[in-house]
């Protein structure tokens, strides 16, 4: 069975006179920062001097270099991107970290493989929000919250979790339900997601739009019915609203037929092999130390990869579609 933990099981008082100090004013660390202070806790910022610097000073807060934000900081929200993190802790924020600190991660990548290696004497905590930062903040604003998953890798205070579940009570986790996990579970399925379903998911339509192209169907046709028109975010919400499979009953029979009696030949059961065997790199750290080697080597395949698929047809026809069609997504 797992532990759902929700409002009346935190106590934003053990937070009340401390310093929550948000490294990196991005995609989690701004919201999660705005949530923080709107429920009354004390935020500062640590971040290099670019946009990011100059857009929380535009949003009120006191904003210092990482090392300076580490010092003053009780709490120490890593809130940069994973291939950063190592070298940004060993430069800016090791030293500062005194006895009884908190290091709080949003993704457990570095300290599930050891790349980051905190004292024994602060607490090592995750709070990791099932939802983009900007979802995480206009939920909290419209009431509500965004799920999270928590967990603790290193009690030092004996107060560790209860520092999570105050945390996640201030970014408004609680309001809907925070689950207990580990820093290895949480990092190896969002991973899994990351590499297999969303990979999947990508290359298909990838496929998709290149065989019906080839087929002699417009492409700003085939790029509206596979996602520019919207229909796939509604889709979306109905799967979390009604369920994976009930959710298919807001399209029409024969999509329901097709979808059931194709599936398997589209996807056979013969795919989960591949499944394992990724999700056993991940277990295992073989991807970690891939992703390492292509930080370390200045991100060649990477790079290459990316520049491809920045080339593809679809870039252009999306681009010719928006102007075409004006579609409004709503935030």
């Amino acid at each position: 069975m797992i532990t759902v933990y929700y409002e009346k099981d935190a106590d934003l008082s053990i937070l009340k006179d401390k310093t929550m100090a948000i490294i990196g004013y991005g995609n989690q660390g701004r919201a999660q920062a705005l949530n923080m202070r709107d429920s009354g806790l004390k935020v500062i910022i640590g971040n290099i001097e670019d946009s990011y610097w100059n857009k929380a000073v535009a949003d009120g807060f006191e904003v210092y270099p990482i090392d300076r934000a580490a010092e003053l900081g009780d709490l120490i929200f890593m809130h940069i991107p994973d291939e950063f993190q190592k070298t940004v802790y060993e430069n800016y924020i090791r030293n500062k970290l005194k006895e009884g600190k908190a290091l709080v991660f949003a993704h457990g990548h570095n300290i599930n493989y050891g790349f980051i290696a905190p004292p024994k004497n602060v607490d090592v905590l995750l709070v990791a929000p099932r939802m983009l930062g900007s979802g995480v903040r206009s939920l909290f604003v419209s009431g509500t919250g965004a799920p999270a998953f928590v967990a603790v890798h290193q009690d030092a205070t004996g107060e560790a979790w209860k520092r999570v579940l105050a945390i996640s009570k201030a970014i408004g986790a609680t309001r809907v339900g925070v689950i207990a996990s580990s820093f290895a579970e949480e990092t190896e399925i969002d991973q899994f997601m990351e590499q297999f379903l969303g990979a999947a998911i990508g290359r298909i339509k990838e496929l998709s739009f290149e065989v019906l192209v080839e087929a002699g169907y417009a492409p700003e046709i085939v790029a509206l019915e596979m996602f520019c028109s919207g229909e796939a975010i509604e889709e979306a919400k109905h799967v979390v609203k009604d369920g994976f499979f009930k959710s298919m009953e807001f399209g029409s029979r024969t999509a329901q037929y097709g979808m059931l009696t194709r599936g398997s030949r589209v996807i056979s059961d013969d795919i989960k092999m591949n499944m394992r065997e990724i999700l056993q790199e991940i277990r295992t750290g073989v991807f970690a130390r891939e992703w390492e080697l292509e930080q370390m080597m200045g991100f060649p395949v990477f790079k290459k990869l990316k520049d491809r698929a920045y080339r593809h047809s679809i870039n252009r026809v999306e681009e010719k579609i928006k102007k075409l069609v004006k579609i409004k997504i709503e935030e």
